[in-house]
């Protein structure tokens, strides 16, 4: 019984990656983009300052876009600007409410520090890697 027991603990063990994003949501397609930040640029300066969320809106950036946030000293938040909880729409882009993104669909508001909300479904999160005044967001 003991050995069936390691073998089962050493596949977890070993397909766990500390660098995978889950996002598993079956309203949102998992787009594959790369799309660099450049936060010395003036629309991008917000994010040299904690607290203050942009949304990104360029060109393949996403599904409806990106919500990016620094958090601190050179750590960033990066989601998906749709609402996790409804398949893409004419409402289903997030409004940024101070740090928080709302769904205008149904009002329903998550942390752009945790991703969480009062839905089913957090906000489908990006990785972010920083290099200078570059971020370079990717799925």
């Amino acid at each position: 019984m003991k050995p069936y027991f390691l073998i089962i603990i050493a596949i977890f063990t070993l397909s766990c990656h500390k660098d995978k994003v889950v996002n598993e949501n079956p309203y949102l397609p998992n787009y594959s983009f790369s799309v660099v930040i450049n936060t010395s640029l003036p629309s991008y300066s917000n994010l040299n300052f904690p607290s203050n969320p942009v949304l990104i809106t360029n060109a393949g950036a996403g599904v409806k876009g990106i919500i990016m946030m620094k958090v601190g000293t050179d750590d960033y938040r990066a989601y998906e600007a749709s609402c996790p909880n409804q398949y893409p729409s004419d409402c289903s882009q997030l409004t940024i409410n101070g740090i928080n993104g709302k769904c205008p669909c149904d009002n329903v508001e998550y942390s752009l520090y945790t991703g969480v909300g009062a839905g089913q479904y957090p906000l489908k999160s990006y990785r972010v890697e920083v290099s200078g005044a570059n971020l370079r967001v990717y799925n």
